[in-house]
């Protein structure tokens, strides 16, 4: 059965890109497009989607709707995904997104997004109850806090840094041990040797992966005053 996906996006040429990128795939379902917030929100409740792919800013504020539907999703329908999309790489726009949890939520470039594969992939992961963060954010991340004065990412080796950015990218030991050519074993080895560097808390299991991301995000964005997450 394919997702069922809503498209929200103001613009309307990349609304229809969206469109045409989301035609080509068999296992997605466009079942509605919008150019605003509460139109977003009359679609939602009249399709029921499985994901909801949103620009970070619409009508009528043009602020950080998307953000703010995430939230309202996370309480009236907590298994909806939300992907959104975003023109800024600022890595501290992602943190208002997974104050209410990451599971189900991906946030992604606009820039980035012209690969169908990448776009699915995002999709499918947050239908599936999992988080995908922008690897651009997640540099950016790793980049600021490496910067910062006696950072603890000096004790780490440099394939524990590999690991700990696939982490923060919402990827399962599984997806990291194909895309490092590791054993599963050495990731999880790397992952517990990480998170006693980093003093984050335990969560290894292979299925537990968004608290996780979180964790691993919010550590990360505290260099240089990134913590403090401002609204997009």
């Amino acid at each position: 059965m394919p997702i069922r996906v809503i498209v929200a996006e103001d613009s309307y040429l990349v609304r229809e890109g969206l469109r045409q990128l989301l035609a080509g795939a068999p296992d997605v379902e466009l079942v509605a497009e919008c150019g605003d917030l509460d139109s977003l929100r009359h679609e939602i409740d009249a399709h029921a989607p499985d994901v909801v792919l949103t620009d970070i800013r619409m009508p009528p504020t043009q602020t950080d709707e998307g953000i703010r539907l995430a939230a309202e999703l996370r309480s009236a329908h907590p298994d909806m995904g939300v992907v959104v999309l975003s023109q800024y790489a600022d890595p501290t726009y992602v943190l208002p997104l997974l104050d209410t949890g990451s599971d189900g939520r991906a946030y992604l470039l606009k820039e980035r997004v012209h690969d169908r594969r990448q776009l699915v992939e995002a999709i499918a992961a947050v239908a599936a109850g999992d988080s995908v963060i922008d690897p651009k954010v997640v540099e950016l991340l790793v980049a600021a806090r490496t910067r910062s004065e006696r950072s603890p990412l000096a004790e780490l080796t440099p394939r524990e840094l590999e690991v700990l950015s696939s982490i923060a990218e919402g990827k399962s030991n599984t997806a990291i041990s194909e895309s490092l050519v590791l054993t599963k074993r050495a990731v999880e080895k790397h992952i517990n040797a990480i998170f006693l560097k980093l003093n984050l808390s335990h969560a290894e299991d292979a299925q537990d992966v968004s608290p996780r991301v979180k964790a691993t995000l919010l550590f990360l964005a505290e260099a240089d005053g990134a913590g403090g997450a401002r609204t997009p």
